[in-house]
């Protein structure tokens, strides 16, 4: 058989079948390590709101301390659905007639708009807890805060890493 070209053998043509099976086989990160996605910071709508964060966080607070006990925040710490992650508050402290949960807020810090939610509740209600689902804009911590009828503030926190964007979905 005589070749197509004087360059051109049939081992030339096996290896360069194997060359290129080769490089659509590796991932793209490794054919080029400067091509690997470099996370950038969240811009124009989705950016984050630190201004609105403290705006909110202050007026809850007016100025009071929290306690870090007595508020029970569960939420899992991978959000595999970011625009949709369940949330669960429970004021653990007794409520009495004297002293119960006025309201409850649940803030995400790196959102937006911060203010994932806000519950009120009477001395009636005889329990101060609530079931949400909170839209993640990215990887965050999650903030609730509860005020009782004394006055006393009581706070929890936890991170919760989120595995694509919510709000721009």
């Amino acid at each position: 058989m005589t070749p197509l070209t004087p360059h051109f053998t049939r081992r030339r043509l096996v290896a360069g079948a194997a060359a290129a099976g080769a490089a659509l086989a590796l991932p793209a990160a490794a054919q080029a390590p400067s091509a690997l996605p470099v996370k950038k910071p969240l811009v124009g709508p989705l950016a984050p709101n630190p201004a609105e964060f403290k705006r909110v966080l202050d007026e809850f607070t007016r100025g009071v301390t929290a306690q870090t006990q007595g508020l029970l925040l569960d939420v899992s710490v991978l959000a595999d659905n970011p625009s949709a992650v369940p949330v669960k508050v429970k004021v653990t402290h007794a409520i009495t007639e004297q002293d119960w949960c006025e309201e409850i807020i649940v803030l995400a810090e790196l959102n937006p708009s911060p203010l994932a939610c806000r519950m009120q509740f009477t001395a009636a209600n005889g329990t101060a807890e609530a079931a949400v689902r909170v839209r993640l804009s990215q990887t965050q911590t999650l903030h609730a805060l509860a005020r009782m009828k004394s006055g006393r503030l009581l706070a929890a926190k936890q991170d919760v890493t989120v595995a694509a964007s919510g709000c721009g979905m």
